[in-house]
Formats: C-alpha cells, structure tokens, sequence
C-alpha cells in the first residue's frame, strides 16, 4: 500500500489527514471568509467536509501525491490543507492552499506551498505547474507570485472566472 510522505518546514509539518482532523477541518471549511474563493465559495457542510477529506485520501491512492494536513510542529495544531492536486477534469497538476482564518498573515501558506512545489518538481518530476486563482484572492496570488508563478490565462471555474498562475519549469541539465 501506498504511504502519504510527510514533508517537514522550518515551522510546518505536512502529513497525511486522518480522523483527528475532522473537527479542525470542518470548522475551517465552514467559515465563508476561507471558502469564499474556492470552486463555487460557498461554505462546506459537515457531510460535504467528510467527503472532501475522503477525496483528498482517495485521490493519494489513485495518482500517488495529493493534499497533505498542514499542522504547526511547535503546538500540533492542525492550520489547514495544502499540495498537490489533479483530480479528473482539473486544468493541471496543481498546488493548492487553504489555511484557517487563525493561520493567515503569518507566512505558512508560502511556507507550504514552497515545500509542495519543491517535492512536485524534485520527487514526482513535475514541470507543468499551476495554482488556479480567482482574481480578488490577492494573497493566494501573492503567494504564487513569490514562487514565481506568473499569470497565463483566464479560465470558467465553477461557473465563475479564474487566472492559471505557471510555475516556471526549471532548466534541467541534459548531462
């Protein structure tokens, strides 16, 4: 069977959900200030909560790489979801991040992502990278920009715009 790699920052740890999660996530996803960029911006229910944790473990089986739980190393506390996604349908290989509202402004969104772009282009050998952003998300799009993302094109997402951000690929040695 496959196992979920944990990836460890200065300040983060990433790791595999599982059931002591729930309550942290389904708070989180509950608050419309966190969904209100995400596929249609309208807050999860509990039920819907359980079904995208249950999508998220699912989609590590299917594809071997996924979203991890973002916690902090100093206090456990379990801050939000970020790494990479491609269910069926998706415009690209994506990283994606979503942190509870307690966790924004303090840098772990970049934190992660960084991590989860290093281990898509050094560990799955990815160089097709997006985040897909809607236009008013001027954090998330501040993050990808920082890594160097650079917006490519428009796209209907959930019935709504929004920007494919590029990852640059890396030059890779022909040696």
């Amino acid at each position: 069977m496959f196992e979920i790699p944990v990836l460890r920052t200065e300040r983060l740890l990433l790791r595999a959900f599982d059931q002591r999660d729930f309550e942290a996530y389904a708070e989180m996803m509950s608050d419309s200030a966190v969904t209100r960029f995400l596929s249609d911006g309208k807050p999860l229910s509990r039920f819907d909560a359980w079904r995208q944790l249950a999508m998220f473990s699912g989609h590590w089986m299917l594809r071997e790489f996924g979203i991890w739980a973002v916690e902090e190393r100093d206090t456990g506390k379990f801050i939000g979801r970020i790494g990479c996604f491609e269910p069926e349908g998706w415009p690209g290989f994506e990283i994606g991040y979503v942190l509870a509202r307690s966790a924004w402004g303090k840098g772990y969104a970049l934190e992660a992502a960084r991590a989860s772009l290093e281990y898509a282009r050094n560990t799955l050998d990815r160089d097709d990278i997006l985040s897909v952003i809607r236009p008013d998300n001027l954090p998330s799009i501040r993050v990808a920009t920082t890594l160097g993302a650079v917006r490519s094109e428009s796209i209907d997402f959930f019935g709504a715009p929004a920007d494919l951000y590029r990852y640059p690929k890396l030059k890779r040695s022909s040696v």
